[in-house]
């Protein structure tokens, strides 16, 4: 498995494993951990984990178990794990959750951020409970210079989703919802064709949200009102390369 700035598969749709590349610089104190995954037929899903430079250092999601040592290898060089405050998981699934206990092994300082059922589901890998600070959506946590408040995304594939908005930098990571599986790696969600995005966020959608088909459409609708509402200038889906100014497009485009 290949990483790093000189990576040939950058901007290679012939991407056939997990794959790490080279960290970059998303948003105002904020670092993308950016690796992707082919889904065959279709392309490539990309896989995000962030580190967000706040007096408190904050990480966001622990990657692929399968890219362990790469992840490992990105993340000491943009921080030096053990001075990790807190871990923050959006949710509990493997590309997630997937380096969790090796980070936790480094991060001798961090708690890890979750609510009570991201909890439960962490106590069924035999991860440290004692280590876990419950916070829950609409609630922030101080991490010195800045809140995160933690956020229910539109979109999600497991119930304690939290999603978090960076009032500093005015930064919104929106976990899996408004992700999309893309033709090739992007550096930004910019740099993907219109229709390549909108047709990859529709099939992401449709793969992660299945029950999107079966819900209320006004409630739906009010519940992309109150994301476009955060006026967040950068959304940083797990899955989708930096956005910048497109939240209201996302919220026109899943509505």
């Amino acid at each position: 498995m290949q990483s790093g700035a000189n990576n040939p598969l950058w901007r290679n749709a012939d991407m056939n494993e997990p794959t790490m590349l080279e960290s970059r610089n998303v948003a105002p104190d904020i670092t993308s951990l950016v690796s992707y995954i082919p889904i065959p037929g279709y392309g490539v899903l990309p896989v995000n984990a962030f580190v967000i430079h706040a007096e408190q250092l904050v990480l966001v999601d622990t990657g692929l178990a399968s890219l362990r040592s790469e992840f490992l290898q990105e993340l000491r060089s943009v921080v030096d794990p053990k001075d990790l405050r807190w871990i923050w998981i959006t949710h509990a699934d493997m590309d997630h959750l997937g380096n969790l206990e090796a980070v936790l092994s480094e991060a001798t300082n961090a708690r890890i951020v979750t609510t009570y059922i991201g909890m439960a589901k962490m106590g069924l890998h035999g991860l440290p409970l004692d280590r876990v600070f419950l916070l829950n959506q609409g609630q922030s946590l101080n991490v010195g210079d800045r809140q995160l408040m933690a956020v229910k995304p539109p979109t999600f594939d497991a119930p304690e989703t939290a999603g978090l908005l960076d009032k500093k930098s005015n930064t919104l990571i929106s976990a899996d919802c408004f992700g999309a599986i893309i033709d090739r790696p992007a550096e930004t969600a910019a740099d993907i064709e219109q229709n390549t995005l909108r047709d990859g966020s529709v099939l992401w959608a449709t793969i992660d949200a299945p029950w999107l088909s079966t819900i209320d459409a006004e409630k739906f609708d009010r519940s992309l009102a109150a994301i476009e509402q955060l006026n967040a200038e950068v959304v940083l889906s797990s899955h989708l390369p930096a956005a910048e100014g497109m939240t209201k497009t996302f919220a026109d485009r899943h509505g």
